[in-house]
């Protein structure tokens, strides 16, 4: 017998309520051993999940079934992330940090921006 997908990330602890666990399913976040997942698929002890969250993506085998959220301690059993995964989100955390923290999104200039934009602007006139 399996768990929901939704179910099992909330007890995994991978979201905090059902509702955003089966958002992040519907917009396409996470992956069941390479397939789109839907949010009532059963899980099965073996299989590999892809999940996005954020800037990270995580691969884990799920070891353990549970539809009872528990301490962090518990959840941390029901699942073991592969190795590359550790080591390519160690690196892209690496890269970000190098970059000098958090990259701004495309939209509006910041003040500092508008400042420097200005001044570039009366420079090479």
């Amino acid at each position: 017998m399996g768990v929901r997908v939704d179910k099992w990330l909330w007890a995994a602890r991978f979201f905090k309520t059902r509702a955003k666990a089966k958002e992040a399913i519907d917009g396409g976040k996470v992956d069941i051993n390479g397939t789109r997942a839907k949010p009532s698929k059963e899980l099965q002890i073996g299989d590999e999940l892809n999940i996005t969250q954020g800037w990270d993506e995580k691969v884990v085998v799920v070891d353990g079934l549970s539809d009872r959220r528990g301490s962090a301690t518990i959840a941390q059993t029901l699942y073991t992330e592969t190795e590359d995964s550790i080591a390519r989100r160690e690196m892209i955390a690496e890269q970000r940090r190098a970059a000098g923290g958090q990259v701004r999104s495309e939209g509006r200039p910041s003040k500092k921006d508008r400042r420097q934009i200005h001044q570039f602007r009366s420079r090479n006139q």
